[in-house]
């Protein structure tokens, strides 16, 4: 299957894809205009011009950042689904889809109790990332899920 062909078949990466660009586009009309600032006679200008080049680096930092992490965490996906140790997604629901809080509060110390037994796994990572994000802690979920990434890199990579 081609990176396009996959693209379509997928929602979000036209999403992702579509933001990117745009980003991509504002940094460059961001850089443009510091550089003209940059070039300018007045000391202020010149200043503001310094600054204004500072922003599309924090954001090309961002975003690299970003879509790494988004990677990653398809990346361990896949290898989770194709182990079957993905949690299965049978919480209730309301009628406008969302998981009930209390279901997925009464799921969560199972996940929580894998993380205590085994902290170097990077599965049982993700799937207390899973439990958060189906709680409405997305702060923590993604907190959880960049500490999954962390082990896992450090698995995959050789040791030195």
């Amino acid at each position: 299957m081609s990176f396009f062909t996959g693209l379509f078949r997928n929602k979000a990466k036209i999403g992702v894809l579509l933001i990117t660009v745009l980003l991509v586009f504002y940094m460059v009309v961001v850089l443009q205009r510091g550089w003209t600032l940059l070039t300018a006679d007045e000391l202020s200008a010149r200043a503001l011009g310094a600054a204004y080049l500072v922003l599309p680096i924090v954001g090309a930092w961002a975003l690299i950042r970003e879509l790494q992490f988004g990677g990653r965490t398809e990346k361990m996906a896949h290898i989770l689904a194709d182990e079957g140790g993905l949690p299965v997604d049978n919480l209730p629901r309301t009628p406008a889809g969302r998981i009930i809080r209390e279901a997925a509060d009464a799921e969560f110390p199972k996940y929580q109790a894998e993380v205590e037994a085994e902290p170097q796994s990077w599965r049982a990572w993700f799937r207390l990332s899973c439990a958060y994000d189906a709680a409405g802690d997305r702060k923590r979920a993604r907190s959880s899920m960049r500490q999954a990434g962390k082990l896992f890199s450090a698995s995959v990579q050789p040791s030195a």
